[in-house]
């Protein structure tokens, strides 16, 4: 059977598939919101300060990810499921915050988590439970998919990180140098 091209294709791909755009999107949103940012210097620092965390959590989860090799319990995933998540969560709601637009990039944001982020953990949870089963499903019981848990066993709190992981699993520092550009964009607007 032949799929189907062009707009029709994605349309069935943004309905269905939306997992395949995520990043993308993500890009092309905080493309926008650097390029149209307006900063305010209070919204800015604190938007700059979340969106720094944000990376910060990002890379500190891709240096100890391996991927469907083995389930990372260590490092951040010992306090909540989907750190590389969180990272976003945190990365854009700054970014969406220093833009200094706040009225209607907070919204932009908002659509684009609910549209993209609870199938993407539902799809991610299958797959790691299909992956490692009974350890993950002990990991489950103790740790949260986003909210942190500030007390994980004393076994899982620490582990090696490491940066040619990072990178060669999500290419995270490069992501981390494009985030920290879209704020200087927006620090050069003040």
């Amino acid at each position: 059977m032949e799929k189907p091209l062009g707009f029709k294709k994605l349309m069935h791909d943004i309905r269905y598939r939306r997992h395949r755009f995520r990043q993308l999107l993500g890009i092309a949103v905080a493309i926008l919101f650097t390029l149209t940012g307006k900063p305010v210097p209070v919204l800015f620092q604190a938007g700059a300060v979340i969106a720094l965390i944000g990376v910060s959590i990002r890379l500190w989860a891709s240096g100890h990810i391996k991927k469907d090799k083995a389930l990372a319990v260590n490092g951040p995933y010992a306090y909540v499921r989907h750190p590389l998540y969180v990272g976003n969560i945190a990365g854009g709601f700054g970014l969406a915050l220093a833009a200094g637009q706040w009225w209607w990039t907070i919204p932009v944001f908002i659509v684009f988590l609910l549209l993209f982020y609870p199938p993407a953990i539902q799809k991610e949870d299958k797959k790691l439970h299909r992956l490692f089963k009974e350890d993950w499903e002990e990991w489950r019981k103790n740790t949260r998919a986003l909210i942190p848990n500030f007390r994980p066993s004393k076994e899982n709190r620490s582990g090696k990180w490491s940066f040619i992981q990072s990178l060669r699993q999500n290419w995270e520092p490069v992501i981390a140098l494009f985030v920290i550009m879209c704020l200087y964009w927006l620090f050069l607007k003040l």
